[in-house]
Order: structure tokens, then C-alpha cells, then sequence
């Protein structure tokens, strides 16, 4: 290890996000498959980001839950997210507050289905979101589930 001390090593947003991941795996541990606690876990998320990255995750909840209604949502490193019967989380977004970006950004994991070949995007940048967009999504999410 270099000279850097412990206090260097991550900064303060990636400590609460590692603070925010112990405090949901405790969650999960006691209420596991609990749609109405964890869409209240991930609202609350939602109304903590900054008004315009509320506005898009209002918007993205919505899509998100009407599209993959099987998805559970929760809390994954204290984003909004939405994981599968196994507990894996397929999608999340995290306002552009989170780590001081300048977009919101709904990203993938490897639990969604969006195998395209030997490449394809998981992430992706969010400044508005119009029809286009939403329409863009819903499919994503659509096929990221399986359907």
C-alpha cells in the first residue's frame, strides 16, 4: 500500500454508498421479498436526489414498474433498483448528485438479459427523458426481463 492513508482511499460518496449497502443487506436479511418495503426504501431514495434527477426517477419508477412488473424493487448501494426472484438486481439509477456527475444514469447488471452479440451498452446518460427516451427504456427493461 502506498502512502495514502484510510481516509484517502474512497471518498465520502463511496463510503455512504458502502454505509448505505450494509444497512440494506440487514434490511433484506430480515424482509426478504418485500415489494411494499422496498418500493418505500426506493422512493425514499428517489425524493433524496437533487429535483431534476427526481423528476427523471419518478419517471424511470414508473416505466420500470409497469414494464417488468415481476422486478422487486429496493435499494442497492442506496440507489433506486430493481432486482429478480433470485434477489439480483437487473437495473438501478443513481441521480447525477451521487457522485457529483452531470447526468442521471440507469445502468444494467449482469442479471438482465441484454446479451447482444460480443458487446453491448449496460449503462446509459440521462439529462432529459421524453417519449422517445421512455419508449427507448421500456423496451430495454422489456427485454432485460426476458419478454
Amino acid at each position: 500500500m502506498s502512502n495514502q492513508s484510510k481516509e484517502e482511499l474512497f471518498s465520502k460518496e463511496e463510503k455512504a454508498a458502502m454505509r448505505a449497502r450494509v444497512k440494506e443487506l440487514k434490511s433484506e436479511a430480515k424482509s426478504a421479498q418485500n415489494r411494499q418495503a422496498g418500493e418505500k426504501d426506493l422512493l425514499a431514495a428517489v425524493d433524496m436526489m437533487s429535483p431534476e434527477s427526481k423528476a427523471i426517477g419518478t419517471q424511470l419508477h414508473q416505466i420500470i414498474s409497469e414494464n417488468a412488473p415481476q422486478l422487486m424493487p429496493k435499494t442497492w448501494y442506496g440507489m433506486p433498483a430493481y432486482a429478480n426472484a433470485d434477489g439480483k438486481v437487473v437495473c438501478f439509477f443513481r441521480g447525477a448528485e451521487k457522485f457529483k456527475e452531470r447526468y442521471l444514469t440507469l445502468g444494467f447488471q449482469d442479471a438482465a438479459l441484454l446479451d447482444a452479440g460480443a458487446m453491448w451498452p449496460i449503462a446509459y446518460a440521462l439529462k432529459d427523458l421524453t417519449k422517445a427516451e421512455s419508449d427507448a427504456i421500456a423496451k430495454l427493461v422489456k427485454k432485460a426481463v426476458g419478454g
